[in-house]
């Protein structure tokens, strides 16, 4: 008795619902997600048992690296305009046009006031560089508030809902932080948070 043949049948899968459903699903993480700003200085924080997570947004971060020089920001792009307008004014400094959008695009916080014309006529990677070795002063200006503490301040009064974060280096010396406490305490900014790395079992 002779063999049956079955005929093959290729099998055909319509692909173009879940080409739809990535599609949909891209689009809706790239509406949705949030881009981290480039910080000045990387630091790497101490561990800490804490889990409470430090908001998304609404947040002034003041940064801290190992050396002790501090740098400050926000990714809220108005808070930042509102913020350098409050300190030029106050301080007498004139920006164009470009400065002004090189200082949005590029929104760190890291140096004396008087040295911004200067530090945004220069190129993105210059830029990099230069704040790296300044740093924002503590010093108070006659008897007054400190530069930190007048952007601190600017900060407030562009967003009344602004919450402060204090991210410092695993090996800043304590002194530094515990000058920017005193700094904030001086303002009665007495709530603020402390970033770290959530402590393992292992260590």
């Amino acid at each position: 008795m002779g063999k049956i043949k079955i005929e093959k049948k290729d099998v055909w899968i319509d692909m173009t619902p879940m080409s739809d459903v990535m599609t949909l699903l891209l689009c809706f993480f790239m509406l949705t997600s949030t881009f981290l700003q480039p910080e000045p200085v990387k630091v790497n924080t101490p561990n800490s048992v804490s889990e409470k997570k430090v908001p998304e947004k609404d947040v002034l971060n003041i940064l801290i690296d190992p050396s002790g020089k501090i740098f400050l920001g926000t990714d809220n792009k108005n808070d930042v305009k509102s913020m350098l307008q409050t300190m030029t004014d106050k301080f007498g400094i004139s920006l164009n046009a470009a400065q002004k959008k090189n200082f949005y695009d590029n929104s760190a916080i890291g140096m004396s006031i008087d040295k911004f014309p200067a530090y945004l006529n220069l190129e993105a990677d210059q830029m990099a560089e230069f704040i790296q070795t300044q740093g924002v002063p503590t010093d108070s200006i006659d008897g007054g508030m400190s530069q930190f503490q007048e952007w601190v301040a600017a900060a407030k009064e562009a967003n009344s809902d602004i919450k402060l974060a204090i991210k410092c280096d695993a090996k800043t010396p304590y002194k530094v932080v515990k000058t920017v406490m005193s700094e904030l305490q001086d303002m009665n900014e007495n709530r603020y948070q402390l970033i770290t790395n959530l402590k393992t079992g292992e260590e």
